[in-house]
């Protein structure tokens, strides 16, 4: 590819390198503030790293370090999902959660979590001792001690946000690169020229929202990197939908300096998902199932809910975080050309709306915001509300599991950001995700596809 081919062409206000949930939300914020916005991204589609795997909560911050940046853009990012989740067709299911201590030291710990969480301003959490715990989750082990409910904690589609958040961008102006590796840049007279795997784009203000590869891009841009990515998987275990009667709580571990810990919790799907571990690698492209540690994971998911050892595991998957060497977010406006958003971890899903008001604060553009803007809606997934399956004229149920309709596939394969892989589309329909792991539907899906793809699905994997 020459470097003179102009990939987009004319010049962008600002370019975001990055199609992950903290990307997709930094692309609405400035396309709403009037900028306009190119969204440069590696992988054929959005949210193929970091932010494909996450535990799907909308967390309120209420455990978050006080008074640090996290805390912040979690709080500010969930308020403003409640505010405009209606608006973009996005769900909200309202769960609460519960903080359970399982030993007699992390009781001990449990005032002083409700005493971070009202110096985090969420003042509406409650103690409950054992017998009211129970009430409230009669399914749990013997071992739970006590808790603390968190009302505000909730569960939402870790997929359809973002997706919503960058239709919302490209319907009002921005524009979409993606299967383009950003492998240099020049600073020009008044920004910078991205040179990418698919040609050059000319920008006035570069924001590196790379996720794992945040502290790598920095050094081929700007020469430095002020933080280290060092990946932390999380490995997950799915259950069958009858196991989400178990629980209608979020449950909580007493959090330690490492992991929030392992999360029991609903989907907005329907089922059941026990997870996530912590464990550091240097590989930041592969998180490989391990097992023995999925073994201790389901036996640790039995001990907080016995009754699923009668359930059925319908999937097993892992995922990245972005950790490195610091607790806290490193976001930095290192000038007037060049921002890092850098070192999301697990709580980017619910801050990634704070995270893009803070950076558009840093950025100081003189911008001028269009009276009128789109507000597109997504087609919802949720187990939870109304699905295509339920209206006429959807063209069969294609895939019977998760109940995908031909309607849906369609809708994901054209329109302004049609979906490039087989990957992209579970995500938009929840096709192949469910009890049978795509057994029964793909020979149909692989001939609606046809044609649409990168990489068909016919063809094996080289």
């Amino acid at each position: 590819m020459s470097h003179d081919v102009s990939a987009l062409p004319g010049r962008f206000d600002v370019a975001v390198i990055g199609a992950g949930v903290v990307g997709c939300a930094l692309a609405r914020r400035f396309a709403l503030a009037g900028a306009r916005v190119a969204v440069i991204e590696k992988a054929v589609d959005i949210l193929d790293g970091a932010s494909k795997g996450n535990s799907a909560i909308l967390h309120t911050g209420f455990d978050a370090p006080v008074g640090s940046l996290e805390q912040s853009c979690v709080e500010a990012g969930y308020a403003e999902y409640l505010e405009i989740h209606g608006k973009l067709g996005l769900p909200l299911i309202k769960s609460g959660a519960l903080v359970v201590a399982w030993s007699e030291e992390e009781e001990a710990l449990l005032p002083t979590l409700m005493e971070q969480a009202h110096q985090n301003g969420v003042a509406d959490v409650e103690a409950l001792d054992e017998t009211a715990m129970r009430r409230a989750e009669p399914s749990l082990g013997k071992g739970a001690r006590a808790a603390f409910r968190v009302p505000r904690e909730h569960l939402i589609d870790p997929w359809s946000a973002p997706y919503a958040y960058l239709l919302q961008a490209i319907e009002n102006g921005a524009e979409v690169l993606r299967g383009a590796e950003v492998t240099a840049g020049r600073r020009s007279d008044n920004g910078w020229v991205l040179e990418t795997s698919r040609g050059t784009v000319d920008a006035g203000l570069v924001i590196n929202a790379a996720g794992l590869w945040g502290d790598l891009l920095d050094e081929k841009l700007i020469g430095r990197r002020d933080f280290h990515i060092k990946p932390r998987k999380g490995q997950f275990v799915v259950y069958d939908k009858p196991a989400a009667k178990l629980a209608s709580h979020i449950l909580l571990p007493v959090p330690n300096k490492i992991t929030k810990g392992v999360v029991v919790c609903r989907t907005a799907f329907g089922n059941l998902l026990v997870g996530p571990t912590a464990e550091d690698q240097d590989d930041r492209e592969h998180a490989v199932l391990v097992t023995e540690t999925l073994e201790a994971l389901k036996k640790r998911g039995e001990e907080i809910l016995p009754a699923l050892k009668d359930q059925q595991v319908t999937a097993i998957y892992a995922g990245l975080r972005p950790a490195t060497e610091f607790k806290d977010y490193r976001i930095t406006a290192h000038d007037r050309t060049y921002i890092t958003v850098g070192g999301i971890r697990s709580t980017g899903l619910s801050a990634a709306l704070g995270i893009a008001q803070h950076v558009l604060k840093l950025a100081e553009l003189n911008l001028a915001a269009p009276a009128d803007p789109v507000w597109p809606t997504v087609p919802n997934i949720s187990e939870f509300f109304s699905r295509d399956w339920q209206t006429e004229g959807h063209g069969g149920i294609v895939c019977h599991c998760e109940l995908a309709t031909k309607r849906e596939i369609q809708k994901a394969l054209d329109g302004p950001l049609p979906t490039k892989s087989l990957a992209g589309l579970k995500r938009r329909t929840r096709v192949t995700m469910g009890r049978c792991q795509g057994f029964f539907c793909s020979a149909e899906i692989a001939r609606l596809t046809e044609g649409h793809f990168d990489r068909p699905m016919a063809e094996k994997a080289q």
